[in-house]
This record gives structure tokens, C-alpha cells and sequence, in this order.
């Protein structure tokens, strides 16, 4: 579905703007990150109706609770909403933002994971180029922090490298890790997380890549968050099997937005030819970096594998269920 191309849009000063962040069992993180986002949310008071702050804790216990209650009382100035929610899994998470927001008529919802952190006037920035933009929505950048330094095999690859474009630059895909939605445009046409993807990943890739149907996402380079990378995500096997998820997800995704049969061929002709291709490239620099002793070389070539392998894999209907949490038996994912 589409809509009308709107008009750069009148100022926000009636808007209502929210800060939507998923957590589970990350006590220091949400800690270390709710008094940022109260910040944020503060300092755009003036220029906007109200601005608030959504926590959504997915742990059943709601081990987050204490925490974020003290917080806000000590904080009234500012509204931080705690919520629930105890359907497992990131899709129920991001949906019960959806929700929360829609409940209280908030115009704008932006996403960001406990385990970042939003750089100086980082919410201002993305509301700049939303209200001065025909934008449905907004994407910023993440840079990694490491809490322990990466081996030269991992940063030899290049695994956390992340694109950087110019401000105003039209995108077609985002992660909810940095992300500005225009909720009018998500109510309207009824856009949701799927939880299809809800322990393979990729529901932010589908749910942004329809909505860019819809009209344009745009880039804002300024309006930077700090990933905080565990020591525990900085080994070889994850970061490998991480590039192998994101060619499944993107695969699955494809094949999921394509309308009718003979598009989903086409699709899954273009996506086999592409995965094959950065199969048999990235098996050429790997034996390259190993004649010449590039690690570079090597990682890479790794790395351009994991993620055609798992484009193939989506072709035949695996999915690689990278989010399934080892305390529970159902379908679930962690909040990252």
C-alpha cells in the first residue's frame, strides 16, 4: 500500500514524541541508559508537545521494574512509562511499543536498545531532518564500543564496520537500534513487527523495508548511538555466525515481500545467484589471504561466506533461529 507523497512537514510543537527502549535482564544497562533517554526526551520539551520515555521489559519477572520505578520518581519532570511484556521474544517487545504508543496518541516513536547510548542531542538531530523531510521515518548510525578489544582477525573483517551516508540520504532498509517512525504513517497502514521472525532475526528488516514502500526512510549521519559490545560478542564463531544470520534474514524478508508466486521465483533466482556468487568470491579472497598471509584477506573472505550461505540456506526455508533463549522452550529472542 502507498500514500501521498506529503509535504516537508509544519513544525512539531504539538507533537507527541516517545523513546521506546526493549530490555531484558540487562539490569546495568538500562540503568546506565535511562537517565540519557530522560535527557533526551528533556531536552526537547520546548519544541515539541510532550516527550516521554516507553520501557518494555521482556522478562516476565520483571526484573527491570524496580529499577525503572525509582528512576522515574526520582525524575517526574519527565514521563518514563514501564510496561510488560511477557510474551517472549523481540516481535512482542517492539509491538507492545507500538501499542503503548498508539494508547496515548504519540505521534512519533523512536527506537533504541538498552544496550546503547545516545550521543549529545541525538533526538534532536533525528527530529530536525524528520520535521524538515517528507520522511515516514528516520535512521541514525551506530558505532561499537568494545568493552574488551576485538582479536586483529575480527577487526581485520571488518565485522562491526556499519555504513555511514550523507544526512538526507534515502535508505530502503534500518534497524530499530537507531530508528525515528512517523506513527501516522504505521497506523494507517496497519504495520506491525512479524512475529514470524521473532527468534530467526530480521523483523526489523521486514517491518522498515515495507514501511519504505510507503515513502522514504531517510539517513541523518549526525545522530549517532554507541553500541556497548560484551566481551561474549566479539569471538570469531559470533561474529561469523551473525554474518550468516543476516544473509538468511534478508533472504526470508525478500521472499516475504514479494507479490504472488512468480515474484518469490524471481526473488529466490536473484537471491541464489547472489549467494552463491559471495560464496565462491569470498572462498577465492580466503584462499588468496592464505596465499599471501592477509589476515585481512582471510576475514573477509569469511565473512562475504557466512552471509552468502545463509542466503542460500533461506532458499530451502532454514532459518537461523539466533535469538532463542536457553531458559525457555518457547520461540523467543533477546532484545538486541
Amino acid at each position: 500500500m502507498s500514500l501521498d507523497t506529503p509535504s516537508p512537514r509544519a513544525a512539531l510543537t504539538d507533537a507527541r514524541v516517545s523513546i521506546a527502549v526493549l530490555t531484558f535482564r540487562r539490569p546495568e544497562d538500562i540503568a546506565e541508559t535511562l537517565p540519557l533517554l530522560a535527557d533526551q526526551a528533556e531536552s526537547v520539551r520546548d519544541r515539541v508537545g510532550s516527550a516521554s520515555v516507553i520501557v518494555v521489559d521482556n522478562d516476565p519477572e520483571e526484573s527491570a521494574r524496580g529499577i525503572v520505578e525509582k528512576y522515574a520518581a526520582s525524575r517526574p519532570s519527565v514521563p518514563i512509562r514501564y510496561h510488560v511484556e511477557p510474551v517472549s521474544g523481540i516481535t512482542a517487545g517492539r509491538n507492545r511499543a507500538l501499542a503503548e504508543a498508539a494508547a496515548t496518541a504519540d505521534d512519533v516513536l523512536v527506537f533504541i536498545d538498552d544496550d546503547e547510548r545516545p550521543t549529545e542531542r541525538w533526538l534532536s538531530l533525528l527530529l530536525d531532518t524528520f520535521e524538515a523531510s517528507d520522511a515516514v521515518g528516520v535512521v541514525g548510525p551506530v558505532i561499537s564500543r568494545f568493552a574488551v578489544e576485538p582479536d586483529a582477525w575480527v577487526t581485520a573483517g571488518e565485522f562491526f564496520s556499519r555504513r555511514r551516508l550523507t544526512t538526507g540520504t534515502t535508505v530502503e532498509v534500518a534497524a530499530t537500534n537507531n530508528l525515528l517512525l512517523d506513527l501516522r504513517v504505521v497506523r494507517e497502514i496497519g504495520l506491525e513487527f512479524d512475529p514470524v521472525f521473532g527468534i530467526t532475526g530480521g523483523g526489523d528488516t521486514m517491518f522498515s523495508r515495507t514501511l519504505a514502500r510507503t515513502g522514504r526512510l531517510v539517513w541523518c549521519d549526525e545522530a549517532i548511538v554507541w553500541d556497548v559490545v560484551p566481551a561474549s560478542r566479539v569471538t570469531r564463531d559470533w561474529v561469523v555466525r551473525r554474518a550468516f544470520r543476516s544473509g538468511n534474514s534478508w533472504t526470508l524478508t525478500s521472499v516475504a515481500l514479494a507479490d504472488g508466486a512468480a515474484a518469490r521465483w524471481r526473488v529466490r533466482a536473484t537471491c541464489v545467484v547472489k549467494g552463491l556468487v559471495r560464496v565462491a568470491g569470498g572462498a577465492a579472497r580466503f584462499v588468496l589471504g592464505a596465499v599471501t598471509r592477509s589476515l585481512r584477506h582471510r576475514a573477509k573472505g569469511v565473512r562475504t561466506v557466512a552471509r552468502g550461505a545463509g542466503m542460500v540456506s533461506g532458499l530451502i526455508g532454514y532459518s537461523y533461529k539466533e535469538y532463542r533463549r536457553a531458559d525457555t522452550n518457547s520461540a523467543s529472542t533477546s532484545t538486541t
